[in-house]
């Protein structure tokens, strides 16, 4: 009687011999991810510091000289130069030497003391549009804050008529390697995984290999799963890693189950293999299985939420993340870390990953043609 996974013992040992005796294999598996972890961990930060500044102070008052203080003390605004004029001050942004510039107009202070609007004109370079948002939240923030000093100190206030107090919850430092790295760790995990099984069965073919496998008594179920195997055990440990560089290096608390952050993994990683089967029984040469798996990557890095939020995406991108297995991973994944939620709070993101996982490796038997290509 002929078993379903018929083979897959052998195929698994082979496997497992050839993924050890190839340092190519085991190097681009795990080093470039931890090269991109670390890198993407410290340089996306969402929160923007030291901002190139230059000042046109023409009061030059006590008054002023706080002000222009005040904006510096906010780490925003590093102030780097200052100006003579408006149209030196316009130049100088315009060349790149600073993205703000803040003039106080003559008569700041007189304005000031005479109860009337002093006014402070300052110019942002809308180019940079994250730069530009911050600069602006910021300075008008200065602005708001010294107008409050002032009529307090006017009317004799010691307290705000309404008195908001905002509650950060599961980030309340609001560190951008909270929000950034359990995504990063899921698009790493593609990058590595998508391309390690996309070669699997092209460098058999490249090397001539492939029609022992046809002639051999295996069944596609038991080829399938025997070379899917190996890999899985390697990005499981991988993924494990991640998470620990993630936790001790960049100190970001977990704060849900461990155990279920693993199963939620394991699914997410089982699916994003049987996607690299896929793709090497469609694909001729190691340049097309290369080719067809980048296809697959950039939509995972813009369409899944991990940098944009998927709320804000026009319906039909919208309706390309849903068919994304990272869209469904990261939620999960930032669930857990960051919010402690637990699988039952998320069982629907698991139940796609798994379903996806199941749909992909059937496509995989499928595809496979037990003739040579």
């Amino acid at each position: 009687m002929k078993t379903p996974f018929r083979g897959f013992t052998a195929i698994l040992y082979k496997e497992f011999l050839v993924v050890m005796r190839d340092p190519f294999t085991l190097f681009f598996m795990i080093f470039p991810p931890l090269v991109e972890m670390i890198a993407f961990g410290y340089a996306l930060d969402t929160d923007v510091k030291n901002i190139k500044t230059i000042v046109l102070n023409e009061d030059r008052t006590v008054e002023s000289r706080q002000l222009i203080e005040q904006f510096a003390n906010t780490g925003t605004f590093k102030i780097v130069g200052e100006a003579q004029s408006v149209t030196e001050l316009a130049d100088l942004i315009r060349r790149g030497k600073a993205y703000v510039g803040i003039q106080i107009p003559p008569g700041f202070t007189r304005d000031l003391n005479a109860g009337r609007s002093a006014k402070v004109q300052v110019l942002v370079d809308g180019s940079n549009s994250s730069i530009a948002s911050s600069a602006l939240n910021t300075a008008l923030n200065v602005g708001f804050r010294r107008s409050l000093l002032v009529v307090s100190a006017n009317t004799g206030l010691r307290s705000l008529p309404v008195d908001v107090r905002p509650q950060i919850l599961y980030n309340p430092e609001m560190r951008s390697p909270n929000f950034f790295l359990p995504g990063v760790i899921g698009i790493v995990l593609q990058i590595a995984t998508t391309f390690a099984t996309a070669m699997s069965l092209v460098r058999e073919r490249e090397r001539g290999t492939l029609e022992q496998l046809m002639v051999s008594p295996l069944s596609r179920w038991g080829l399938m799963l025997g070379k899917l195997v190996p890999y899985l055990i390697i990005g499981m440990f991988m993924a494990a890693f991640l998470f620990t560089i993630m936790r001790w290096v960049f100190n970001v608390p977990i704060a849900g189950d461990i155990g279920a952050l693993m199963v939620g993994t394991f699914f997410y990683v089982f699916c994003l293999l049987s996607l690299g089967l896929l793709i090497s029984t469609r694909a001729q040469n190691q340049i097309q299985a290369l080719q067809m798996t980048m296809i697959f990557i950039l939509p995972s890095v813009f369409f899944s939420g991990f940098i944009f939020p998927r709320e804000t995406m026009p319906w039909i991108f919208y309706a390309i993340s849903t068919c994304i297995p990272a869209t469904y991973y990261i939620e999960l994944e930032r669930a857990l870390i960051l919010r402690g939620a637990s699988l039952g709070d998320f069982w629907f993101n698991l139940v796609m990953l798994a379903g996806m996982s199941a749909l992909l490796f059937s496509l995989c038997a499928a595809q496979f043609k037990k003739k040579i290509a």
